[in-house]
C-alpha cells in the first residue's frame, strides 16, 4: 500500500492532508498524531521540492494541492526554497511525544528542519614536536 487511509474516505483524507500541509508550512511546527505526521511528511517535502524547482508547472501543481492558498505558495516558493536550496530532501523532522490522554493515540510534533549554515571556526592546530 502506498499510503495510509487514516480512517477517512478519499476526499476527506486529501483535504485533511492538504490542511495539515498548509499548517506545517505556515507555522513550521504542529502537533498531531504520529500516523498523520508520517503521512503529511511526504506532502510537505513534495511542496518544498516544487518550490525549489520554481517553474510554472510546479507552482500550478502546488496551488492545486493546497486549495489555491497564495500565502502558503508564496512562503514555499520565496522563503523555504531559498532556505533549503542546498539540501536534498529531508525537510521535516518528527519528534515523538507521549500518548494522548483521551484515546491513548501516539502523538508527535512534525516540524521543518532548521537549515543552519555551518560556521567555519578555525581550531588552533597543535604543533607536532619534531624529534631530532
Amino acid at each position: 500500500m502506498a499510503y495510509r487511509k487514516l480512517g477517512r474516505d478519499n476526499k476527506h483524507r486529501r483535504s485533511m492532508l492538504a490542511t495539515l500541509t498548509k499548517q506545517v508550512i505556515m507555522n513550521e511546527s504542529i502537533t498531531t498524531t504520529e500516523t498523520r505526521a508520517k503521512e503529511v511528511r511526504k506532502f510537505v517535502d513534495k511542496m518544498i521540492t516544487y518550490g525549489k524547482k520554481g517553474d510554472l508547472v510546479s507552482r500550478r501543481k502546488a496551488l492545486a494541492f493546497l486549495h489555491n492558498d497564495k500565502k502558503v505558495i508564496d512562503k514555499v516558493f520565496n522563503d523555504l526554497a531559498k532556505r533549503y536550496e542546498n539540501r536534498n530532501g529531508g525537510y521535516t523532522q518528527i519528534l515523538k511525544l507521549s500518548e494522548r490522554r483521551g484515546d491513548n493515540s501516539l502523538m508527535a510534533i512534525i516540524r521543518l528542519v532548521e537549515e543552519s549554515k555551518p560556521e567555519e571556526k578555525e581550531k588552533p592546530k597543535k604543533e607536532k614536536k619534531s624529534s631530532k
